[in-house]
């Protein structure tokens, strides 16, 4: 082999790469702590704007709502005209909606930004996995780019707490919002910057609007019907006939797309067994991990009585051992052991911490109860979201990326929302049997939390018996080939047939 011939290190297009991940990820915690962050302002909101208790739930809902309703046609948008102008148009939304929120004078104004605010979410969440994937081919840099996201996306849940808790104490609750602002403009400039340009496929053989519209449609009235499960029954009409809705428009989009020569959604993309079983497993983990950290803090709240501040410090074992494995540790033991093996190994460490919450009383002290299951739990997920990601982008066509990484998003936003209704009606509906029959208020809340932890556990375990069966590698030449190198070769195998 000519040494001279090969390409020489690129310290610049490093940097660049690099860069752009810390540049993603920062997008990505703006996203993340906005989900927490306004659960800790609700009250101060309530009071400010005199919403009733019912139309509170809408300050969260209208954000779910169109947030994940979106994430798909974002993600295939991000194909067709380039992810960094989908990006780059998501944190300019996204920003000039938090302003809107933070001067919001009126409960309509704020919903009304609220929702704006999902549509910016949704056209950066869409992309970055996309981008993180393209920027880093390698299997090794990528799973550390990985690690990196996962800890964002995992650990921004208490450091929201936290942040609400302090500004909302410290100023009032618009600078729940306000603080979005600084952050959004430096990630703005830098990101234009920075991140490298493409062009995309482009509109010349034309955009799939009418599929747009009905999964669009199909996903808003399926996280709307969910969302509103809480407040108006399972059984309700409302929440059926929204239902319903959902599931006449996906079944009429799933008809259009198989006949129509440019899909929003190719069906090809179906064919990525990895993508859709790794989305469907990281449902059941979802559902595990929203349930723990809500459910978790009404306890902290309700029976132990901690303030904001408190909880968000009591949820530092999980953020900081996430923030531990993302240096390359969980790349490493994926390396070495497989992404199966780990991912595994790390739902059963967090099925632990679940159980381990199921045993807590109304005097259970902190340590080493509390803090041994935050800390199990963020141990488990640390080990298992980075090779879920890594299973489920690892041979998506490029040309597809942005569309994965909005199927990647969708499968983890309605999973969460459906897994956090279902646990929370069990729990609320556990809680008002045990006070009928006598219990005092303390032991129902805590019976119902209880029941909740124990479902957590067994969605979790569901999820480990579907990746046994789903993910163990079928071809023994993928397992032994880098993951980088993979959808090359199987292109030059089908060239030769």
């Amino acid at each position: 082999m000519n040494l001279a011939s090969l390409p020489a290190p690129n310290p610049t297009g490093d940097r660049r790469r690099w860069a752009t991940l810390i540049i993603v990820c920062f997008a990505q915690l703006m996203i993340v702590l906005d989900v927490t962050i306004v659960n800790v302002a609700l009250p101060a909101i309530q009071q400010d704007l005199g919403f009733s208790q019912g139309n509170l739930s809408w300050v969260v809902n209208a954000f779910l709502v169109t947030f994940g309703s979106l994430l798909l046609l974002a993600g295939r948008l991000g194909d067709l005209l380039g992810r960094r102008r989908v990006f780059l148009s998501g944190l300019v939304v996204f920003t000039v909606a938090s302003l809107l929120c933070g001067v919001a004078s009126t409960q309509a104004e704020l919903i009304g930004a609220r929702l704006l605010q999902g549509v910016g979410a949704a056209a950066q969440a869409s992309v970055i996995l996309a981008i993180i994937v393209t920027e880093f081919p390698g299997a090794v840099e990528r799973a550390r780019a990985m690690s990196a996201y996962v800890f964002v996306s995992v650990a921004g849940g208490s450091l929201g707490l936290l942040a609400g808790g302090l500004l909302t104490q410290a100023l009032s609750w618009h600078w729940v919002f306000f603080v979005n602002l600084p952050i959004g403009v430096v990630a703005f400039a830098l990101g234009h910057a920075m991140i490298r340009a493409d062009r995309g496929l482009g509109l010349r053989h034309g955009v799939d609007w009418l599929g747009s519209l009905l999964v669009t449609a199909s996903l808003m009235s399926a996280i709307y019907a969910i969302v509103a499960a809480t407040t108006h029954g399972w059984t309700s009409a409302h929440v059926l006939g929204t239902g319903a809705l959902a599931a006449i428009l996906m079944a009429a989009f799933v008809a259009l797309e198989v006949r129509i020569e440019n899909p929003i959604v190719p069906p090809r993309i179906f064919g990525v067994r990895g993508l859709i079983d790794a989305s469907l497993i990281r449902g059941f983990l979802v559902t595990g991990m929203y349930s723990t950290f809500f459910l978790a803090t009404l306890y902290l709240e309700h029976v132990r009585h901690y303030s904001a501040l408190e909880t968000g410090a009591a949820f530092l074992p999980w953020t900081l051992t996430v923030a531990v494995l993302s240096q390359g540790i969980t790349a490493r033991l994926v390396e070495r052991f497989g992404a199966l093996a780990v991912l595994t190994t790390g739902m059963a460490i967090a099925i632990s911490g679940l159980l381990l919450f199921a045993t807590v009383g109304p005097d259970t002290a902190y340590f080493p109860t509390i803090f041994l299951a935050s800390f199990l739990i963020g141990l488990g997920i640390g080990n298992a979201f980075m090779p879920l990601l890594t299973l489920a982008m690892a041979h998506v066509p490029a040309v597809d990326a942005g569309l994965a990484s909005g199927i990647t998003n969708v499968s983890q936003q309605i999973s969460g929302a459906l897994g956090l209704a279902v646990l929370s009606t069990v729990a609320a509906n556990h809680t008002k049997g045990l006070l009928s029959d006598g219990d005092g208020l303390t032991s129902s809340l805590l019976g119902g939390y209880h029941v909740a932890f124990v479902a957590g556990a067994v969605a979790i375990g569901v999820g480990i018996v579907l990746a046994f069966a789903l993910l163990r590698p079928r071809d023994p030449r993928l397992e032994a080939e880098p993951a980088d190198r993979i959808p090359a070769r199987l292109a030059m195998e089908e060239q030769a047939a």
